[in-house]
């Protein structure tokens, strides 16, 4: 188990200095995610690009796991 929250730490990291670099590429502003906004907020939820990002870490699971 701690093993796993350590790794999963630092795919976290990993994404958040990436960040950056996958918005440049249009991640997170994908056709589907959704965004509202008003005079004093405003709401997202990034629907396609969770997704996507859940497609895409499903995949490479699966690879790896055989």
């Amino acid at each position: 188990m701690a093993r796993f929250l350590v790794i999963l730490g630092l795919v976290l990291v990993g994404a958040g200095l990436l960040w950056p670099f996958l918005q440049k590429l249009g991640l997170g502003r994908l056709p589907g995610d959704i965004l509202i906004r008003r005079d004093n907020w405003h709401f997202y939820f990034p629907l396609t690009t969770s997704l996507l990002l859940s497609l895409l870490i499903s995949l490479l699971l699966w690879l790896f796991h055989k």
